[in-house]
Order: C-alpha cells, then sequence, then structure tokens
C-alpha cells in the first residue's frame, strides 16, 4: 500500500478522534485474510470505528458470509483495535455485502490477484 491510499475509508474517528486513527489503523492492518493475503484495512473490511464513553465501537464485514477464518479474524481484529485504541472495544457485524470497490487500493486487481 503506498503512502496515498486511493480510497480511504473515514470512519467517525476521523472526525471525533484523529489522533486515534493512525494507531488504529496499524494495528487493525496487522489482521490478514488468509485466504487473500491482504489485510482487513486494505480490503476496506473495517467499515467504521467509533467512540462512545470510553469504548470503541468497531464495525466491520467479511469478504464472504461464511468465511471458515471468520470467527478468528473477528477476533484477531477485536485485540489488535484495544490495542490500537487502548480501550475496550466491541465489534458489531455489518451486513453489507463486501465487493472488490471498497479495497483502499483497488490496483491489486491489475496484479492479476483476481480475474
Amino acid at each position: 500500500m503506498t503512502e496515498e491510499t486511493v480510497n480511504e475509508i473515514k470512519w467517525t474517528i476521523h472526525e471525533t478522534h484523529p489522533e486515534m486513527v493512525q494507531p488504529a489503523r496499524e494495528r487493525l492492518s496487522e489482521v490478514v485474510d488468509p485466504e487473500i493475503g491482504m489485510n482487513i484495512i486494505q480490503l476496506g473490511l473495517v467499515r467504521d470505528i467509533a467512540i462512545n464513553d470510553g469504548v470503541g465501537h468497531l464495525k466491520m464485514i467479511l469478504t464472504t458470509p461464511f468465511c471458515p477464518y471468520g470467527p478468528a479474524m473477528i477476533e484477531m481484529t477485536k485485540a489488535k483495535a484495544v490495542e490500537g485504541l487502548n480501550m475496550p472495544v466491541s465489534i458489531e457485524m455489518g451486513m453489507d455485502v463486501w465487493d472488490f470497490s471498497m479495497m483502499e487500493d483497488p490496483s491489486a486487481l491489475d496484479w492479476g490477484m483476481y480475474t
């Protein structure tokens, strides 16, 4: 991923807690989808992060509804979000259907990763 992403998702914390965006992105980018080999930030799976009353609320989706690695990815996401935000975190699973347009850098398509 380049320094400037093509399609960076703007979370609620971009407005409310901008100082927490970079640490959250850094930690969450350590969570990799093992089937695709890209992290959840690159894939656009983290749809929102908000902070209310000292608790982080993260909304995410999976690339497929019945992803066999889903439970492990959700647990890893929660652990990394706690590290990045330095507070308790709840995870809400969104109902959005993932597609390639949600990726931060759809140029991965140009690498022949997906056909």
